[in-house]
């Protein structure tokens, strides 16, 4: 038997490939996420399939290769796509959001708190009892509290007010000042993506950096169930061993009596674990 678990983001996209038992092959490709796709976009198609199609390769598997079950997350999924639907060489395909695979690979089943930081932000809990709840997750515009995306606008508003942030932003850009760099943004000519990118300088800045700690302790808190509880954290930006240690500071204060533990997986291989399950 063949399973695939895709992790689809905002930045990129991730499969594992496996059998009962092992990993067999990861693959990646682009960004996923469907915010502000229209009925002829490709985004989320060309991201999943070539995803799986880069880890059959690796595999050394034909590109036709028949799944049993392949689960796919993606960032902002509520259960609707947009655009052109992927094609995929499954007996059974699910599309679901970004959450629950990053918690079945954070916890593999048990109760817990997933928090995900990448370019947006969201958090997912499982009760004892098999209640859930999902806090954040409400996009660029009206939340992603403490995201990359959230941390690269903070530092651009501060940049407005402050001539102290301008060069950074400037040099990383290449913009002749700071009006064009914000109407490319406008335009569409910097991605959210891109400007996502741009967290890991703009965490340079103390008040951005404490700020977003809070922000990501915060949705923590938000979402607990059960108490005590696990606490995980999954996403690029918490790959900043600084930034992940004020994270994790910011919530033993909001959550004294829960234990941060490290993920047992990656979202991809949480999917595969559910695609194993169904």
């Amino acid at each position: 038997m063949l399973f695939a678990g895709i992790d689809g983001g905002q930045s990129g996209t991730t499969a594992v490939i496996g059998d009962e038992t092992r990993v067999l092959a990861r693959g990646h490709s682009g960004p996923a996420d469907e915010i502000g796709a229209g009925p002829d976009s490709t985004r989320l198609r060309d991201a999943l399939e070539g995803a799986l199609a880069n880890a059959l390769s690796v595999a050394n598997l034909p590109r036709d290769t028949q799944f049993n079950v392949v689960v796919a997350g993606v960032s902002g999924y509520e259960g609707r796509i947009y655009g052109q639907a992927p094609q995929v060489a499954a007996q059974r395909f699910v599309l679901m959001h970004d959450a629950p695979i990053a918690h079945a690979g954070a916890f593999g089943g048990k109760p817990g708190v997933i928090v995900i930081a990448g370019t947006g932000s969201v958090a997912y809990a499982l009760a004892g009892d098999g209640r859930t709840k999902t806090s954040g997750g409400w996009g660029y515009l009206f939340g992603d509290e403490g995201s990359a995306f959230w941390i690269a606008r903070m530092f651009v508003g501060c940049a407005t007010k402050k001539n102290a942030f301008v060069r950074p932003l400037l040099e990383y850009f290449g913009a002749a000042n700071l009006r064009a760099l914000v109407r490319a943004f406008y335009c569409g000519e910097i991605t959210r993506d891109r400007l996502a990118s741009f967290a890991p300088i703009a965490l340079s800045s103390e008040d951005v950096a404490s700020a977003a700690a809070r922000a990501l302790a915060e949705l923590a808190a938000q979402t607990v169930l059960d108490r005590p509880c696990g606490i995980a954290f999954a996403g690029g930006l918490l790959s900043d061993a600084a930034f992940r240690a004020r994270v994790e500071a910011a919530t033993r204060e909001w959550l004294p009596d829960c234990a941060i533990v490290a993920p047992a997986a990656d979202p991809a291989e949480g999917a595969l674990i559910l695609a194993r399950r169904a």
